[in-house]
């Protein structure tokens, strides 16, 4: 009969701190919901935090930031302070272009005015490449990249039905399918 072989304590210590640190790791270099949209164009992600900033500039030499939170998501809050601040510090031109869902948290399609503003800061060449950021980067970020792929880029409401699936990681509603479609009207 074989003896069963006791794990040390220390073994199982070992073990835990190692994966704690690959997870802490793996979070401080990973961009929230990060996806890029067009090389040299446009990506998307969730709220960027700590060195993100610095991974956006030297690896996609971000030329502008585009923040669709409204004002009542961010105030007093400390990540607007630092996103602030940092593209002060580092020449990066910021857009606050929110899309308001405090009255509704399931409206998330943008304005005609927010498509608007959004398309014209896409068609300055001087802005690119643009990070369009949200809260978790999926809803109102994947609706308005609909809309720039789509007035755009020539994409059709399959394509860009598409593309707003793969930001969300989810599937599209039909509330966002009839979105999309009238966009490509």
């Amino acid at each position: 009969m074989k003896k069963k072989k006791k794990h040390s304590p220390l073994a199982l210590f070992v073990i835990l701190l190692v994966t704690a640190a690959v997870i802490l790791l793996v979070r401080h270099f990973h961009i929230k919901n990060f996806h890029v949209i067009e090389p040299d164009l446009l990506y998307t992600s969730g709220q960027p935090r700590g060195m993100d900033y610095t991974r956006l500039l030297y690896r996609y030499h971000i030329g502008a930031i585009v923040n669709i939170r409204s004002a009542s998501e961010h105030r007093e809050k400390n990540w607007y302070n630092e996103e602030v601040t940092w593209v002060r510090n580092n020449g990066v031109k910021y857009f606050e272009l929110p899309i308001d869902r405090s009255m509704n948290r399931a409206n998330y399609f943008p304005d005609q005015a927010t498509q608007k503003e959004f398309l014209k800061i896409m068609a300055d060449k001087t802005n690119l490449p643009v990070l369009l950021h949200g809260s978790s980067g999926r809803k109102r970020v994947s609706m308005l990249t609909a809309v720039w792929a789509v007035r755009t880029q020539g994409y059709t409401a399959a394509k860009a039905i598409e593309l707003v699936q793969i930001i969300k990681e989810r599937p599209v509603t039909e509330a966002e399918r009839n979105f999309v479609a009238s966009l490509a009207k």
